[in-house]
């Protein structure tokens, strides 16, 4: 039996299966009597360390070894490299009495050259990279021999590759945010020790159980995610900003000396778990420190979360320990792109050209700064240029050159930062607004010259403490027309200039309020974490806005990403709060309440949310769209048309993304499906030349929809797929289960089939949770129709019956009139006819009344589809025509070849074979010309029956079906796929005597007994 060639270590180390996998070969090659070396490379805190524990348990059954880490220090030893201990590691646990014993690399070196004897060894070497040059180069070169027969391993860990270039790397990259999130369940009790685990590891003595990659018992706490005991992450020593503000209000004092949260089980706030994760982006370290200080109160969301989190202080210092060694020139320059991002949003970088003048004017030689920005060296690649943007190699880089540089030297960088952001006068703002702010405290300065935002928060980032005027400029200059990430980040550091807790998390929340508009919802979920729980009666500056804001961004989040009914209920009661102080935001939130009922297929809660807005008469054009839609779904149809149609064309500004999106729900109402494909386009462009980027999503699906009703599926689809790639890069998965829902019913006419399916079944897996009721419809419908483009009509009427009818699976209220014709045909060719009749007649009558009431063009025609099908036979064949005349004056390729196809078919089933080759060859050109494949092969099948040969039939040319007649194929196919005698003749339109009569044919020509026989010739 082969054992296995995984590691099994004694930790859990989560999302690392990959790894160990690796390791696992090694020594599977070591135990075989070979031998070999491999560089396990990491920045500090992603387990590097962990690995070679890992591995060194593994082996410790079948040979020796020895494990060497660098000293304390950390810094190289000229001429030798660090002193380490190194002897045999029989387990890991607590040091024995007698110390190991203590050499040099030397001597490790020359213990490597020794012929393998005895035992397979295993050597260990962590922190390599901390050696001096000599002893790195005499290491590299000894493992780099050996081979077969050699019975010895290396194992070197090491913070980045380039310390053994010549030797394999083994690069660990971030947990992904599955493991990220198993580890953090694991620190926070969220799933039990008998849980999810990364690797099968099995108990081993001394190791820690609870740990994500251990603490290991005698080893450097920082080094195995074990227990801190500095400062919170990012704070400076000295008199940094931050530092002076003291405990942020809500914190617990004690949070520094918190026990581990995961003992007690406790949960923890989806919002906090969101920060926490993005917080320590995928480093298991970080994330076991962050975790470990804060309290149960922050970690259940019930107390505000401190700025910055603490419990990244050992990750911290180990990324400094690199910097320390690094030239005064380049840890200079690396101050200077450290804080110049303190003013952009998460994730842009700095500006290159911001960083050369900055540079300049600090007295660095230019060459070095062309080499720095450009060519990376002179940085040790700590640095890297992406266009006219300069981002560091890690953010943690960046996070530990802040927290360890000097005091004075950070203030002196912000200074000089702001100082240039000033002279260059880009986005300037006046400092104060012309209508002072109502959070604003009395002192607000008087107005002056014209400051640019980046320049007022470098100014900030260098204040010893609260500055209550600093902040009221930064607010009040990022009111002006910024981008929404920018605003964000302003007002998130006016807060912490903020001296009052109200104001401050209503700063806070408008900061959240921002970075929801820029697409961040993730970061809006920090920054209310941060403003901490909603408390009624807030008192002092900014009290009503904390108390309504809050609420506001939480429910225009869940709008996007959580339950219709939870946002509905959240936007009302936001709506509340903010009417007496803040009408604009109130009114924003009844229309975001409106339009989570409207998701949900909530009319009632529809109309109670904009009657609410109609007690306060919003602008006229606004009046005139809640007017209009009430009056609709209330049944003063002639009236709500009326007033909608004023909202086609909205006044004011042109364009305002938001009214143009409402013009275009207008239009659909109105069912005048041009116009909304003209709003849905003007909505569009508006969106991309203005943002905000949180509308992407949405302005995509208006016009994706508007395309669809229009007949342009292939438009709708390009359009669909760029929408969900939107939605998932902002975080709006309700979003994307309306563009899911869009994508199924444009394959459901373009294919194949197993797209639709998949779409369908995205959307309603989305839906289904968050109660989305139109998504769900459409997703429905789609798939019905793709029951019938494959000829199986009693799957597709199951499917749509209850969407039609009026019982619990109603389908929208907007949406389940659309669904009416295809379950009229799918009943019908399912022989459902008269079972059902009077579901029929009624859902007919129903769709009547409302093709009466619509503008859409191709409604009548598709009614007169529905009566002829349900029609006698002497009644029938007017219908089609009446059909067929009114597609000519609507258009719509599609569900004209669709009326032709029935109509043919019809003919056929008739016997009126020659009338009815003409409507069957036009649907099926028209179903090619929309590139409807499956369509067109039922068009095509029913063309052949009919007597006509429409090229060769699929697998036809050759083989054993090469006999039969295009009629016996079809009746074959049907057969091998499971059919009965009589499913076949309902999906062909013959009697059960044709059928029975062609399937004896088919039998004796191919020389078979069974259907089983026939479907395995078919099959193969």
């Amino acid at each position: 039996m082969t054992p296995s060639t995984t590691v099994r270590s004694p930790l859990r180390l989560y999302g690392r299966d990959d790894e160990l996998a690796c390791l696992g070969s090694l020594l599977e090659l070591l135990r075989q009597g070979g031998g070999g070396a491999l560089v396990v490379a990491a920045p500090p805190g992603l387990g590097r360390t962990a690995l070679l524990r890992a591995a060194a348990d593994a082996h410790r059954d079948r040979g020796p070894v020895l494990y060497a880490t660098a000293a304390s220090t950390g810094r190289a030893v000229p001429g030798g490299g660090p002193v380490v201990p190194l002897g045999p590691s029989p387990a890991f646990g607590p040091p024995p009495a007698a110390p190991y014993p203590v050499t040099t690399p030397e001597a490790l070196v020359r213990r490597l050259r020794e012929p393998g004897a005895g035992r397979p060894l295993l050597v260990c070497a962590d922190d390599a990279h901390t050696w001096d040059p000599a002893s790195r180069s005499a290491l590299a070169l000894t493992a780099g021999r050996l081979g077969p027969g050699s019975r010895t391993a290396v194992l070197l860990s090491a913070a980045d590759g380039t310390a053994f270039p010549g030797l394999p790397t083994l690069h660990l990259a971030p947990l992904d945010e599955a493991a990220a999130s198993a580890l953090l369940d694991r620190l926070t009790g969220g799933t039990p020790l008998g849980g999810s685990r990364g690797a099968d590891l099995g108990p081993v003595p001394g190791a820690a159980p609870g740990a994500a990659f251990g603490p290991v018992p005698g080893a450097d706490p920082g080094e195995a995610c074990g227990t801190v005991r500095s400062a919170g992450l990012g704070a400076a020593p000295g008199p940094a900003p931050e530092a002076a503000f003291g405990t942020p209000s809500g914190a617990d004092p004690g949070a520094a000396s918190a026990a581990a949260p995961g003992a007690d089980g406790i949960g923890i706030d989806p919002v906090v778990r969101a920060e926490l994760l993005r917080e320590a982006a995928g480093n298991p370290r970080l994330l076991t420190g962050l975790t470990g200080r804060l309290t149960p109160g922050q970690l259940a969301g019930r107390t505000a979360l401190p700025f910055p989190l603490p419990g990244g202080e050992a990750v911290l210092a180990a990324h400094a320990e690199r910097l320390a060694g690094l030239p005064d020139r380049t840890r200079a320059l690396l101050l200077l792109a450290a804080a110049a991002q303190e003013h952009e949003p998460d994730g842009a970088g700095a500006d290159a050209l911001l960083l050369l003048r900055a540079g300049a004017r600090a007295g660095l030689p230019r060459d070095f700064l062309d080499r720095a920005l450009l060519g990376a060296t002179a940085t040790e690649g700590l640095l890297q240029r992406a266009g006219s943007r300069v981002h560091f190699a890690h953010p943690l880089v960046a996070r530990a050159v802040l927290h360890h540089a000097p005091w004075p030297h950070r203030r002196a960088a912000h200074a000089l930062l702001a100082t240039l952001l000033a002279e260059t006068g880009d986005r300037a703002s006046p400092c104060t607004p012309s209508t002072p702010s109502p959070d604003a405290p009395a002192a607000v300065p008087r107005p002056g010259p014209a400051v640019p935002l980046a320049a007022l928060v470098q100014r900030a980032c260098a204040a010893p403490g609260p500055d209550a005027a600093l902040a009221a400029r930064i607010e009040a200059a990022a009111g002006g027309p910024l981008p929404h990430a920018e605003r964000s980040a302003a007002l998130a550091r006016a807060a912490l200039l903020s001296a009052g807790p109200t104001l401050r998390a209503a700063r806070l929340a408008a900061a959240a309020e921002q970075a929801g508009l820029a697409g961040d919802p993730s970061r809006a979920r920090a920054l209310l974490a941060r403003a901490g729980p909603r408390t009624a009666g807030a008192t002092g500056p900014g009290g009503e806005s904390a108390q309504g804001l809050a609420p506001y961004v939480h429910g225009m989040l869940a709008l996007r990403s959580g339950p219709a009914a939870d946002a509905r209920e959240a936007l009302l009661a936001a709506a509340a709060l903010l009417g007496p102080h803040d009408p604009r935001r109130a009114l924003d939130a009844l229309l975001g309440a409106a339009e989570a009922a409207w998701a949900a297929g909530d009319a009632l809660g529809y109309l109670d949310a904009m009657n609410r807005l109609g007690r306060t008469p919003p602008e006229a054009g606004l009046e005139q769209y809640r007017a209009g839609m009430c009056a609709v779904l209330e049944g003063r149809t002639a009236e709500g048309h009326a007033l909608l149609r004023h909202c086609l064309d909205p006044a004011g500004d042109p364009g305002a993304p938001a009214a143009l999106l409402r013009a275009g729900a207008a239009a659909l109402v109105l069912g005048d499906v041009a116009a909304a494909c003209r709003a849905g386009a003007r909505a569009l462009a508006a969106v991309r030349t203005r943002g905000p980027d949180a509308l992407l999503p949405q302005a995509l699906e208006h016009l994706a929809y508007a395309e669809l009703r229009a007949g342009r599926h292939s438009g709708a689809r390009a359009h669909a797929l760029e929408g969900l790639h939107a939605a998932r890069r902002t975080g709006q998965p309700n979003s994307s289960a309306h563009l899911h829902a869009v994508l199924a019913l444009a394959a459901s006419v373009e294919g194949p089939a197993e797209a639709c399916a998949a779409h369908a079944d995205a959307a309603l897996a989305g839906a289904g949770p968050h109660g989305l009721a139109q998504a769900a419809t459409l997703a429905t419908w789609a798939r019905g129709r793709a029951d019938l483009a494959s000829g199986r009509p009693g799957e597709a009427a199951a499917r749509l019956a209850p969407l039609v009818g009026t019982g619990p699976g109603r389908g929208h209220f907007a949406a389940r009139m659309l669904a009416v014709p295809c379950w009229v045909e799918a009943a019908v060719l399912g022989g459902r006819q008269h079972e059902e009749s009077r579901e029929l007649h009624a859902a007919v009558d129903e769709f009547a009344s409302w093709a009466a009431r619509t503008a859409d063009p191709g409604a009548p025609a598709q009614l007169a589809r529905c009566r002829a099908l349900l029609a006698p036979a002497d009644e029938a064949d007017a219908r089609y025509a009446e059909a067929l005349a009114h597609h000519g004056r609507a258009g719509g390729d599609f569900e004209r070849a669709r009326t032709h196809l029935l109509y043919g078919q019809w003919l056929r089933r008739r016997r009126r074979t020659r009338e009815a080759r003409g409507p069957l060859r036009d649907a099926l050109v028209a179903f090619q010309r929309r590139s409807a494949r499956a369509w067109a092969d039922r068009a095509a099948g029913e063309l052949r029956a009919a007597g006509e040969p429409v090229g060769a039939p699929r697998k036809a040319a050759d083989g054993p079906t090469a006999a039969l007649t295009p009629q016996q194929l079809r009746i074959a196919r049907c057969v091998a796929e499971g059919a009965t005698n009589r499913e076949v003749a309902l999906r062909l339109s013959l009697s059960p005597r044709t059928v029975d009569h062609h399937l004896r044919n088919v039998f004796a020509a191919l020389g078979i007994r069974s259907r089983t026989e026939l479907a395995r010739l078919l099959a193969g």
